[in-house]
């Protein structure tokens, strides 16, 4: 069967967006950001195998990706399925094409796919065999070649753009900057590995060499310039001291030595397929060079890339339902949450001020892309600094709310054993301060009335004030945790919801 590349003909590809799924090694890609580039797209495939054709529909934001065969493609689906991929911070959407193959021809549009597969094929990417477990989750990177110093906020911003960092360690060994790093899983970490190993922070510069660690955790006792653990805010600073190898890199160019000029103006040469846009970082569309715009002065700060920032911006909410309540309950699952503002004019977007850069980082990873009242959301840095209050005597309709003295606020004592209890949501929800009045049949009843279905519930067999309840449905555990966290339970006893890894 011939597949026009022409994207003029994409009318014929509407019968696939009904299809429901006979198995096929080509995928029909949905719903993808209007500035997506080609590699970009087949990054989706490629830590499930190798990726054989491609074809681009720019002009109705939609692909067609032809995996090496019907298992690789089923693995894809069957992973995307649960969780949809992000691409530049949107979620799109993988389901079967009618189609069992892709023939494309050499017309001007498809020129363009087959460099960008090209590129990939002769980048030495070593696929995944679909029979054998997944890889590790622990990357082991060093920088060769680092003309410019490499923070570990620095990792941290290039590599969150392939999914939730979970833990970096940095050192240097054999006079080289390295640094171990930990996914959530295999497949991010393979996904991570394929797309930047040998690729250039800087032009020229500060090459990345990528390959798995034989550890499959992370230990990680400081939170500081040195090692992170994204998922303990709570942990001590320690006795940290700025990275010697920083300073060191620091003092060996004199100000001004170094021009930014054959860097950063070499880093417009490229187009940029996916931009960091609080880091300046730019992939170009073909392997090479992560290009980094390097401040005037010529030198990157070593304190990190960009201001931190504890505003999030949130778009794609459901303007219908959605309340400043409702989001403070939800993001307050991850931090602190101190001000929450819905745009007067685009009420489908808002901002949410977290109490400190990391917070606002863990709720973006563990929040952006779920469900909230039926729409994925899309959450992002804001470029504000904070949210402003009406000024007084303006009336914003309650848009604006100050949270900064709620009594609600989960992480407010140090040490809290509420930072050991961070989880991503899930249908499984987790239940305390239940006076011993109330029983099972009370919470389920209690559960059910806003329409959501319990599937499963449990006490804890020591304590009776803690249970754990199974929804439905992830967005249904979303959407009762937002609806019954603080209920008023009787006998001056308010009803604790968190997300649970645990499953009943």
């Amino acid at each position: 069967m011939s597949t026009p590349a022409n994207g003029n003909d994409s009318k014929k590809f509407k019968g696939d967006l009904r299809c429901t799924g006979t198995p096929s090694r080509v995928l029909h890609v949905r719903k993808l950001p209007s500035d997506v580039t080609e590699t970009e797209v087949i990054s989706l495939g490629l830590p499930f195998g190798t990726v054989t054709n491609l074809l681009m529909l720019k002009a109705k934001n939609q692909a067609f990706i032809e995996m090496h065969s019907e298992e690789a493609a089923q693995t894809l689906l069957n992973c995307y399925s649960t969780v949809p991929p992000m691409l530049r911070n949107q979620p799109v959407y993988v389901q079967f094409s009618t189609h069992k193959e892709l023939k494309t021809d050499n017309c001007p549009n498809q020129l363009r796919a087959q460099a960008a597969l090209q590129a990939v094929s002769s980048s030495q990417v070593v696929t995944l065999p679909m029979a054998v477990e997944a890889p590790n989750a622990v990357l082991r990177v060093v920088v060769e070649n680092a003309f410019y110093p490499v923070t570990l906020d620095a990792l941290h911003q290039i590599f969150s753009r392939f999914g939730t960092v979970l833990r970096i360690i940095t050192f240097t060994k054999n006079n080289q900057f390295q640094a171990l790093l930990q996914y959530t899983d295999g497949l991010t970490a393979q996904h991570a590995k394929l797309s930047l190993d040998g690729q250039n922070i800087y032009n020229a510069c500060c090459t990345l060499r990528i390959s798995f660690s034989k550890l499959t955790s992370l230990n990680v006792k400081y939170n500081n310039d040195k090692s992170r653990d994204y998922t303990r805010p709570d942990l001590p600073t320690g006795d940290s001291q700025p990275g010697l190898e920083h300073a060191a890199m620091a003092t060996a160019f004199p100000p001004g030595l170094i021009s930014a000029t054959p860097y950063g103006a070499a880093a417009h040469t490229f187009s940029p397929a996916f931009t960091i846009q609080q880091a300046g970082l730019t992939v170009p569309a073909l392997p090479g060079t992560l290009s980094l715009t390097l401040p005037a002065a010529g030198r990157l700060p070593f304190s990190t890339l960009t201001p931190a920032n504890s505003v999030l911006l949130v778009s794609n909410l459901n303007p219908e339902r959605v309340t400043p309540q409702c989001l403070f309950i939800l993001f307050g699952v991850y931090g602190d949450v101190m001000r929450v503002k819905i745009l007067f004019n685009k009420k489908e977007n808002a901002l949410v001020q977290m109490a400190d850069s990391t917070q606002a980082q863990l709720a973006m990873s563990h929040l952006n892309g779920q469900r909230l009242h039926g729409k994925p959301l899309r959450i992002s840095m804001s470029k504000h600094c904070s949210v402003q209050l009406p000024r007084e005597g303006h009336e914003d309709q309650g848009l604006t709310r100050d949270y900064s003295s709620s009594p609600l606020h989960r992480f407010k004592k140090p040490g809290s054993k509420n930072y050991s209890n961070i989880f991503p949501p899930s249908a499984t929800l987790h239940l305390s301060n239940i006076p011993p009045s109330v029983v099972e049949e009370d919470l389920k009843m209690l559960f059910s009335s806003s329409g959501a279905t319990v599937k499963a519930f449990k006490f804890f067999q020591k304590d009776h004030k803690m249970a754990l309840i199974q929804m439905d449905s992830v967005d249904e555990a979303i959407d009762s945790l937002i609806e019954f966290h603080n209920h008023d339970l009787g006998e001056n006893h308010h009803l604790r919801v968190s997300f649970s890894k645990s499953n009943i």
